[in-house]
């Protein structure tokens, strides 16, 4: 299989003149993601991890849940990478109907949807589980996340999707896609529900839905949430906590799961 990244020549100005170099880069190709034959979508995707991002993306796209996976094939042809993924029945009969109700290709993000409602849909439902997390674990578990992003720190171009657990990250997946980064971590820890989601990027509608499919009790992003995911996470009962860094940051809903006592100390 193809590598994450590799050099490329360029010219940098630094001190007033244009020196020759090269610098490593993340590799883009496209992924086809095919359901007993027939193709779902093709994403933009780092090739890496690729039976995890199958299996993320079957989940938290409520295509079928991993038990309903019978295997999965990565077929590199000429133009990139086609993922064969064969659904063991009632899941084949369920994809094929939506096969055939689907208006056509969507781009990033919303894959196989054709309608308003379907886009906005309501997440699942947050499982009822006694995680918390206190502010300082809120905060380590940002500044850990450094330590766990080889391709960025060699590219610097790549999102990370990590999960804390246990008092410290035990995963991460990489992927120049941030939803090809969440579906791939989801596809290699899932169904692990006592633990936190913790993302290099901004928090969209389709990164809550996919959090929630995963049954996570909290999400810890760098950046700021749209307005609509901030409602999603709520009404699922999500914990979002946006612009964290190792010294501070912002919940948006549920707060409970953040313990008070350590909380009312902070400014």
């Amino acid at each position: 299989m193809m590598d994450s990244h590799r050099p490329l020549p360029r010219l940098a100005f630094t001190a007033g003149a244009l020196r020759p170099g090269s610098r490593d880069l993340p590799e883009e190709v496209a992924v086809a993601l095919s359901y007993n034959g027939s193709t779902h979508a093709v994403m933009m995707a780092t090739p890496s991890d690729l039976e995890d991002f199958a299996k993320g993306f079957t989940l938290t796209e409520g295509i079928a849940a991993l038990d309903e996976i019978d295997s999965i094939t990565a077929v590199e042809t000429p133009r990139g990478i086609d993922l064969q993924i064969w659904l063991a029945d009632p899941a084949a009969d369920r994809q094929a109907k939506r096969r055939r109700s689907m208006a056509g290709p969507v781009g990033c993000g919303l894959c196989g949807i054709d309608s308003l409602d379907e886009a906005m849909r309501s997440p699942r439902p947050v499982p009822r589980s006694d995680f918390a997390m206190s502010p300082a674990q809120v905060m380590a578990a940002m500044a850990d996340l450094e330590a766990h992003q080889p391709l960025h720190d060699i590219t610097r171009a790549a999102h990370c999707a990590a999960l804390w657990a246990d008092g410290g990250i035990i995963a991460a997946r990489e992927d120049v896609g941030r939803h090809n980064a969440l579906d791939k971590l989801i596809g290699a820890t899932a169904p692990l529900h006592a633990a936190a989601l913790v993302l290099t990027c901004r928090t969209s509608v389709d990164m809550v839905q996919k959090a929630c499919a995963a049954g996570f009790p909290v999400l810890i992003a760098v950046s700021a949430p749209t307005a609509a995911a901030v409602t999603l996470a709520d009404q699922a009962g999500l914990t979002l906590i946006a612009l964290a860094r190792p010294d501070r940051f912002e919940i948006f809903t549920h707060p409970h799961r953040i313990a008070p006592q350590e909380a009312a100390h902070v400014a």
